[in-house]
């Protein structure tokens, strides 16, 4: 059905909302099993404790304005949801994943912080009051949310990227410590090379101290 009045935007606005907080909540419990900051973890459980609370005052908007939630899916946070899903397949748990994690989640709080700030200026102008005040609540919690994880990525980065610089000493070790197995190898290969060479040398002259059957027979005949 076409939208045609500012009404049915801000309506399809709240749908929207509704959709990305619903699938907030249905992904927040995967993420946490990858997480291995306790300070992560922590801000993440206790969002989604705060997204199921928004989702009842989005029932009361949605009662207040005396329409339904509707079925509508919001694209937008399905699209990230599925991207961050992404990152937990590919990338082994640890501080890596973690900055990741935080970085996907942000863009989720973005989201919804844009999305909030949209539909409260639509409720303003409606001069709907205890709506703007219920939508402001929950805005005002997402902002808390995205300054949080932001000073939790603080850490996070600093591990991970402590992480990448040991991982690189431990390679740099590795190729050191094989550079000098090939070259002990080489030294056997040039010792063993010279004995075979004195080996060979020494044949020739231990054979010309022997006779051999003709010259046998031939010293035979001059004494003779």
């Amino acid at each position: 059905m076409p939208i045609q009045t500012a009404e049915e935007l801000f309506l399809n606005e709240l749908k929207d909302i509704y959709s990305a907080e619903k699938q907030s909540i249905r992904a927040y419990p995967r993420v946490t099993k990858k997480i291995t900051s306790d300070d992560l973890r922590e801000a993440v459980e206790q969002h989604l404790e705060q997204t199921k609370a928004q989702v009842e005052r989005l029932d009361q908007v949605f009662e207040t304005l005396g329409k339904k939630s509707g079925s509508k899916t919001c694209e937008a946070m399905k699209g990230l949801i599925e991207e961050a899903g992404e990152l937990l397949d590919e990338i082994e748990q640890g501080p890596v994943l973690d900055a990741a994690i935080i970085g996907a989640l942000q863009k989720m709080e973005h989201y919804e912080i844009a999305s909030y700030g949209t539909a409260i200026a639509f409720a303003e102008a409606m001069e709907q009051d205890e709506i703007q005040q219920l939508l402001q609540q929950t805005l005002d919690e997402e902002k808390q949310t995205d300054e949080r994880l932001t000073g939790v990525a603080r850490d996070v980065n600093h591990e991970a990227i402590s992480g990448d610089a040991e991982e690189e000493e431990d390679d740099e070790e590795e190729d050191d410590s094989e550079a000098e197995d090939d070259s002990e190898d080489e030294d056997d290969s040039e010792d063993e090379e010279d004995e075979e060479d004195e080996e060979e040398e020494e044949k020739p002259a231990k054979s010309s101290g022997r006779k051999t059957p003709a010259k046998k027979s031939a010293a035979k005949s001059s004494k003779k």
